[in-house]
């Protein structure tokens, strides 16, 4: 009974301490701000709130505005107070268009994104995580034409098997992805390497001509479905519905330390209830020290040291931006609830 009511009373201490968490204004503060072109949400949110993720909670809709819930560059944004909370509005905007007798001109209305889209713009469109049959069941590159062995964007070249699509995506298997505590299969990522239609069939070898390369073409690439993903920019920062405990498992570009606007994968996704959108603190493995006195080998308590948000989500897996790094970070660094 006595355990009964210890579990009781700490889960009430945890539900408290949710319910208690709320945005908290820097001491520094703007009581107005106009938005420039190259701004984020995330930026804009980190002058107002000591934690950005919050946004949402401050953002009071102005009907009067064209478009309220986006944020455009030029818009003046103004911290005010209702019913006693604070609240950032969208005040004005210089979004107008002119007329004269001889231009007519009227600017492009291209509304901020959450985060820097170009950090993320090839795993959002191209680079998809699948299962190792479905790469290898798909199609294989023999060459190019008149025997070449490397192609890009322009040339022709052929495949053996059957026709995913018309318009098809090349690909080659890049990492496998394992979860590093249970050794559990998360996905294997087949990075992007061209798109191309597929222009002849002759029984099961299929011509493509290349329309769009980021990298050479080569003999055992393969071909899967054209998926045609658009860069959304609605997401908002938000904190998990549960608590999650994940570890960074990867970052893009195969270096050694992670800083911000890299792109790590961490091995928890949409079954553990990760949603794009979601910011997680990163923590710092603490280092491995031997105790003076009992010669055993202690392990440091990590430390809070940056912020990552999901941008997109599997089943078991994710990939996230780092946004903040206040000190180097490195593949098995834990993440956890802001």
């Amino acid at each position: 009974m006595r355990k009964l009511l210890y579990a009781l009373a700490a889960s009430m201490l945890l539900l408290t301490s949710w319910a208690h968490a709320a945005p908290e204004l820097r001491s520094d503060h703007p009581e107005r701000y106009t938005v420039v072109k190259g701004d984020t949400l995330w930026d804009i949110s980190a002058r107002f709130l000591n934690n950005p993720w919050y946004w949402p909670e401050i953002w009071h809709v102005n009907p009067q505005v064209a478009n309220p819930h986006l944020i455009y560059p030029g818009d003046e944004l103004a911290l005010v107070y209702i019913d006693g909370k604070p609240r950032v509005t969208k005040v004005s905007s210089d979004r107008v268009v002119k007329l004269s007798p001889k231009v007519r001109s009227e600017p492009i209305d291209t509304p901020i994104p959450a985060i820097p889209l170009d950090a993320i713009s090839s795993f959002l469109t191209d680079t998809r995580i699948v299962d190792v049959e479905a790469l290898n069941g798909a199609p294989y590159v023999l060459e190019g034409e008149d025997g070449r062995i490397i192609t890009g964007a322009g040339d022709r070249i052929y495949a053996r098997g059957e026709k995913p699509a018309d318009n098809v995506g090349v690909f080659r298997r890049s990492k496998e992805f394992r979860d590093p505590e249970t050794g559990e299969f998360l996905g294997l990522e087949a990075r992007s390497i061209a798109r191309g239609e597929v222009i002849a069939e002759n029984k099961d070898v299929l011509t493509l001509r290349l329309k769009q390369s980021n990298e050479e073409v080569r003999i055992g690439d393969r071909l899967l479905v054209g998926e045609e993903r658009r860069i959304t920019t609605s997401f908002l920062p938000s904190s998990p519905d549960s608590d999650i405990e994940a570890q960074m498992i990867s970052v893009d570009g195969g270096v050694s330390q992670i800083g911000q606007f890299d792109v790590v994968a961490i091995n928890r996704g949409e079954r553990e209830g990760l949603k794009p959108g979601n910011v997680m603190a990163v923590l710092k493995s603490g280092n491995l020290v031997r105790d003076p006195v009992t010669n055993e080998t202690i392990e440091l308590p990590s430390e809070r040291a940056g912020l990552m948000m999901v941008f997109q989500t599997y089943e078991k897996m994710s990939y996230g931006l780092i946004l903040q790094a206040t000190r180097p970070l490195s593949v098995g660094d834990k993440v956890t609830n802001p």
